[in-house]
């Protein structure tokens, strides 16, 4: 049996009414908070940062940002300080990463 004869405007009606859906939405991804890190040290995070820097194994700036929330710059400048006082001693000096551990008075035998 041949298809039923349709005219040119109900072809065009059943294409545009079919398989139309919703458009996908993308999702946007997963947005991570802007961290809110101290720019400048005040007396309590300095008391903090001598007193428990000389306890830390591993020290670098991304550890002294993370686990003092100061930023990055700021974190720099009290590793050279606490360098200069004694405290740490650097094991790795590259232009990019520093590393440090704390300093150990070596006991004389």
């Amino acid at each position: 049996m041949p298809p039923a004869k349709q005219s040119k405007a109900q072809i065009a009606a059943a294409a545009s009414s079919g398989g139309k859906k919703t458009k996908k939405k993308w999702s946007k991804g997963k947005v991570k908070d802007k961290a809110q890190h101290a720019v400048m040290l005040d007396q309590p995070t300095y008391d903090k940062l001598v007193k428990d820097v000389a306890t830390y194994k591993l020290v670098t700036v991304s550890v002294l940002v993370d686990r003092m929330k100061i930023s990055g710059s700021v974190a720099r400048a009290a590793l050279r300080e606490l360098e200069e006082r004694g405290t740490i001693k650097q094991v790795v000096g590259h232009s990019k990463q520093l590393t440090y551990t704390r300093a150990v008075a070596v006991a004389d035998e």
